[in-house]
């Protein structure tokens, strides 16, 4: 655990409007408790076998992220309890999404998930895609989900200006969503960018959620 940078991390964040998501993916519950004790109460996972091992044995006011690729066949053992899901990257992950959630009698707040990498390996929605999507989604209402805002991972280099670019270009796509579709919604004010190596590049350029694991867990 490295407490100091997550009290650093943490007072960084006061002077931006980024809250802060620990990833806890690979960590065990005693490591989640202690970084629970010192105050973080949002965390998040990749992998739902793994968070629904972990979600009973932690207290029920930890609010948990699912950060990780979703497969439709997994959703239903996290819509009971999942505060919200940064990764959908389609109608039919949405609609399976709604379907869980209304069984449970829930509202779960999505983000759609945005491709803007190099890399061909990662998900997400490209921008007619998304266009797509919410025209869809204004002609088929899914009450029991909320969407929230875009999610986006930057490309794994060290190019920290392409990086920026990335980021710069995922929040000008929020604002034209916000402009298209949901002017008059002021859930939908969330953008999901920026890791452990390029947080900080993230806050400069608009994000309000940060994913942040190996700085906070390792040593």
């Amino acid at each position: 655990m490295n407490l100091q940078n997550y009290t650093q991390i943490c007072k960084e964040l006061q002077n931006s409007s980024a809250q802060l998501v620990a990833v806890s993916k690979m960590r065990s519950v005693q490591q989640i408790k202690t970084m629970y004790e010192a105050g973080q109460r949002v965390f998040g996972e990749n992998r739902v076998q793994e968070l629904t091992e972990k979600q009973p044995q932690l207290p029920n006011d930890i609010q948990w992220h699912l950060i990780g690729h979703l497969q439709r066949n997994k959703v239903k053992y996290i819509a009971p309890f999942v505060s919200m899901i940064h990764s959908v990257d389609s109608w039919g992950l949405l609609e399976e999404i709604h379907k869980r959630a209304e069984k449970a009698e829930r509202v779960i707040d999505c983000l759609l998930q945005i491709h803007i990498a190099q890399e061909s390996s990662k998900f997400g929605l490209n921008e007619l895609e998304l266009n797509e999507l919410l025209d869809k989604l204004a002609q088929n209402p899914l009450p029991h989900i909320r969407l929230v805002g875009l999610m986006g991972m930057a490309t794994f280099t060290d190019n920290l200006e392409e990086v920026r670019l990335e980021f710069r270009y995922l929040k000008k796509l929020f604002d034209k969503t916000k402009q298209k579709y949901f002017e008059d919604n002021d859930s939908f004010k969330e953008i999901s960018m920026g890791m452990s190596g390029d947080y900080k590049i993230a806050i400069e350029e608009g994000s309000t959620m940060i994913r942040v694991g190996s700085l906070i867990f390792n040593q």
